[in-house]
């Protein structure tokens, strides 16, 4: 029988944490993936990777991660939308009001 591993992280003032590298490793979790959390009556708490819902697009956080990751790399890459481009989209964007002065929620940041 395998030996258990055990590894420890800290909780801040703001009851938030870092789950070591080991523990990311072993549940195969990425950026924005989910965690469930069961209790068992011991007090035991099991940690295990959350199911994805049912719709929700898998490559869809690991395609945003990837672009968090290159804009940060090479921000000499981004470029600015020409004319062109804007007259095309705005007929998919009409009538959809957007306030980008209001705060992001807390899943948006």
């Amino acid at each position: 029988m395998a030996a258990a591993l055990e590894v420890e992280s800290t909780l801040t003032d703001r009851y938030q944490t870092t789950v070591p590298e080991t523990v990311r490793r072993a549940l195969k979790l990425g950026k924005r993936d989910k965690i469930h959390y069961t209790i068992r009556p011991s007090g035991e708490v099991v940690l295990t990777r959350a199911q994805v819902p049912h719709g929700e697009d898998l490559v869809l956080g690991q395609f945003l991660d990837f672009l968090t990751a290159e804009i940060s790399r090479h921000p000499e890459r981004l470029q600015a939308v020409d004319a062109g481009l804007l007259q095309r989209l705005q007929p998919l964007v009409d009538g959809v009001n957007v306030d980008l002065d209001a705060a992001l929620s807390a899943d948006d940041e």
